[in-house]
């Protein structure tokens, strides 16, 4: 299934978020926004998710949803969103409780996940025993676990230190190489973008609009290893973004 944005606009009373913005979010992509703060990375990502109705312009679905997708547009959240009284298994077979399955089909479910997000020894753990990196974890395997068309994706992984994120990214590309999927990835760390985005959308300052889409050919699996062509797209980004970034940091700074 992809994503075509057309012509979309929002605003919030007299302020203009998003303006003009089309964009094909083509299956098996991750797809990355960036922008200086303000631009209005998560309002797009919440009209994506049908959280909110944009004010013009249309989202539209093409193509059908995996056959055995029980949710095609799925969250991953920033602060984990995870419930303190259930445990890992219990967080992640949430998201299963109302939809059509018996006990035995849940279950196979959530010990795949579970597999695939290297939790399967920590099913029985409670949030409080982990750390912010399997909390993390524990919430894509939640996401996975409904199958999903698209995954949108909230800064996932700002809320870690950056040796946790350096792991999760590798996470991130090992889940994807075993098994392709779709996303649209909001974030604010450049590194994150050129590291798992197959194309990098740059917004532009309030209201945001796309200035630039860069596309990298080069594998996922393969970045790590290259880390000289990933300086030079971070530093291409950087010098898109870094002037209307000070401009918004002073402007926050002054509200």
């Amino acid at each position: 299934m992809d994503l075509h944005l057309e012509g979309i606009a929002h605003r919030y009373h007299q302020v203009e978020v998003l303006s003009g913005i089309d964009l094909t979010i083509g299956h098996g992509q991750i797809v990355c926004i960036v922008g200086p703060s303000g631009c209005g990375k998560s309002t797009l990502l919440r009209l994506i998710g049908g959280l909110e109705r944009p004010a013009a312009g249309t989202v539209l679905q093409v193509g059908e949803p995996p056959t055995d997708s029980l949710n095609p547009l799925t969250y991953i959240f920033q602060d984990f969103a995870l419930l303190p009284w259930r445990t890992v298994a219990g967080n992640a077979s949430l998201v299963l409780e109302d939809h059509r399955l018996d006990v035995a089909e849940r279950a196979a479910i959530v010990e795949d996940v579970l597999a695939r997000t290297k939790l399967a020894e920590f099913r029985d753990a409670l949030p409080r025993q982990l750390s912010g990196g399997m909390k993390q974890r524990v919430g894509i395997a939640r996401a996975l676990a409904v199958r999903p068309a698209v995954l949108l994706m909230d800064e996932p992984l700002s809320a870690l230190d950056g040796q946790t994120r350096e792991l999760l990214m590798d996470d991130l590309v090992d889940l994807w190489v075993r098994a392709p999927f779709t996303a649209v990835y909001v974030t604010h760390n450049l590194d994150e973008a050129v590291r798992v985005g197959h194309k990098i959308v740059v917004l532009s300052r309030r209201p945001g609009r796309i200035r630039e889409t860069v596309e990298i050919d080069l594998p996922l699996a393969e970045r790590a290893a290259n880390p000289g062509m990933l300086e030079a797209k971070h530093k291409h980004l950087w010098s898109l973004i870094r002037a209307e970034a000070e401009a918004a940091d002073m402007e926050l700074a002054d509200a």
